[in-house]
């Protein structure tokens, strides 16, 4: 199993950066956007975003990566354009938040690439490390929340949810491919401990919830101070389109 170097307070940043991942169906959009609320609710200014997309040249990327259009170029060449769209998605959305001093949400960000193009796509792990030391640096999150459940039931859930059009490029894999998946998220999280949490996604939406508080709770506490007293500045994806749950 790679490993990354853990979270690192870069300078300038004076913000908390949590990402949230996992499967599919796990419902990584939906407790994105209640925690993103409840925040706000408390006074914390927040940024709720997603990969890929989050930024307007990551969003035009989202369209193509999901279509499937980079996959027969190989695992390596979709990791590549992957993390393009991370480049400007940090560039022009994340590192700006974080050094004004806002809590950022993002539904999936490295650590999928890492799962779906290196464990999975089979690519050299070297490689997956290099292209997160150019384009993440230490920009890396304080936590992440891994919410955990059986590939089977994850795709159920999503096929769903979903109310029109095909599946996308990846949830169009076969059930070995998400049940390997789910390991590969479980793995990451056993080797950062300190980073990841694993919440069990079986669970109703209003229990999820209250597990994902339980531990950003204390950890937002000891690192930021809400700007109680101060207009909370909720500030939305950058796409106005829905936000699809699985990315």
């Amino acid at each position: 199993m790679m490993q990354a170097s853990g979270p690192s307070r870069e300078p300038g940043r004076h913000g908390y950066f949590i990402t949230l991942e996992g499967g599919e169906g796990g419902g990584k959009s939906t407790q994105a956007r209640i925690l993103s609320n409840r925040l706000a609710g408390l006074g914390y200014d927040t940024l709720l975003t997603r990969e890929p997309g989050g930024s307007p040249g990551a969003e035009r990327l989202r369209d193509v990566l999901l279509s499937g259009a980079v996959a027969p170029l190989g695992p390596a060449a979709e990791a590549i354009v992957f993390s393009a769209a991370r480049i400007d998605h940090l560039d022009k959305t994340i590192r700006p938040a974080l050094a004004q001093g806002a809590v950022v949400i993002c539904d999936r960000f490295a650590d999928s690439t890492r799962a779906y193009q290196g464990a999975l796509g089979n690519l050299d792990p070297r490689l997956i490390l290099t292209l997160e030391a150019v384009t993440v640096g230490p920009t890396r999150p304080d936590l992440t929340l891994v919410l955990d459940l059986p590939a089977d039931e994850g795709l159920d859930r999503a096929n769903r949810r979903r109310t029109d059009g095909p599946v996308d490029r990846f949830e169009a894999e076969n059930l070995a491919f998400h049940q390997g998946l789910r390991q590969t998220f479980l793995d990451i999280a056993a080797a950062e401990p300190d980073r990841c949490m694993v919440i069990d996604a079986r669970r109703s939406p209003e229990d999820v919830s209250e597990a994902i508080w339980a531990i950003v709770e204390p950890r937002l506490k000891s690192a930021l101070q809400p700007a109680r007293g101060l207009p909370s500045n909720v500030i939305p994806l950058a796409s106005s389109r829905r936000t699809p749950e699985v990315s």
